[in-house]
């Protein structure tokens, strides 16, 4: 059997791999905090049927040898953690990350998650949560009768309540950063939780200790660049159809010695 059949057929599968991954950073093009995703491959084993430096001759030896690939494999799906473009919404609770940091979540179970989007709400106890109902850590409520909220470039955050003319601080946000974030398990719902690729989880306040900065009236965009997505896509769509034509081209090959008479 030829291998050329079964080497193209891990290149149709390794750019399966990134179609499914371009699609899918497509798909979050406009979705608050997203971060795109990046496919790696490396090259398979090789059969040796010449090692270089093979003795050609008494005096000579081989200086490249022969080596045959046998195709392609997916080593990694990476996670891209640069920052996206700011939007500004005037909603004083939307809050933006401008630099490393993540805001941290609970979720009703009590596990700890954390997310780049900052679209927040208040329930009906006026505690912030996210779009989802998971309470912001350490844990912040504003009161009823605030006309107006401020969020510092730190995470504190003030409030004016009703017949008041002074500011109260009512909690603070802090960030929390990983020294791998690549190594986070996705959740979806643009949340993240640690593993142990990741590292432990190092929460500090905004602005410190190479934590970003908060910014009170902005959402972060997605990462994703259409242009380079759309570029990726036909790039992989294109070497899809060229395994595929080698594929082919194998198979007719086998069927001309199949047609061999003597």
């Amino acid at each position: 059997m030829m291998q050329s059949l079964y080497t193209a057929s891990t290149g149709m599968l390794a750019m399966q791999t990134q179609i499914d991954t371009t699609a899918n950073n497509i798909a979050n093009v406009n979705t608050i905090g997203f971060k795109k995703s990046r496919a790696e491959f490396a090259d398979l084993m090789y059969k040796v049927m010449e090692y270089a430096g093979t003795a050609t001759s008494d005096a000579s030896k081989s200086p490249t040898g022969i080596e045959v690939g046998l195709g392609v494999r997916p080593t990694a799906i990476n996670k891209i953690f640069s920052e996206g473009s700011l939007k500004q919404t005037d909603n004083q609770l939307d809050m933006a990350v401008t630099g490393n940091g993540f805001f941290k979540l609970e979720l009703p179970n009590g596990s700890e998650v954390y997310s780049r989007n900052g679209a927040f709400k208040v329930d009906e106890n006026g505690t912030l949560v996210n779009s989802d109902g998971y309470k912001v850590i350490p844990e912040v409520v504003i009161p009823p009768d605030a006309t107006s909220v401020s969020v510092g470039t730190d995470g504190t955050i003030t409030v004016v309540q009703a017949g008041q003319t002074q500011a109260t601080q009512v909690g603070q946000i802090t960030l929390t950063n990983f020294i791998n974030p690549a190594g986070l398990h996705s959740l979806g719902d643009n949340l993240y939780t640690e593993t142990d690729s990741s590292g432990q989880p190092v929460e500090g306040t905004a602005g410190l200790d190479g934590l970003g900065n908060i910014r009170q009236g902005f959402v972060e965009l997605s990462n994703v660049e259409l242009v380079v997505e759309l570029t990726d896509l036909i790039t992989g769509q294109r070497a899809y159809d060229s395994n595929s034509k080698i594929i082919t081209a194998s198979d007719e090959m086998l069927q001309t010695t199949n047609n061999l008479k003597r």
